[in-house]
């Protein structure tokens, strides 16, 4: 059953889709961050 979804293209895409959006996500709030943190000096 699990080897059989790791084969499936489909699956891939969405943990890649999944992937990117988290990666952006984590990028932009560390961007945030920096920003704000530069404001206050």
């Amino acid at each position: 059953m699990l080897w059989t979804m790791m084969k499936d293209p489909v699956v891939w895409g969405s943990l890649l889709g999944i992937g990117i959006i988290v990666a952006m996500m984590m990028y932009y709030t560390y961007l945030f961050m920096h920003n704000s943190a530069d404001e206050d000096k």
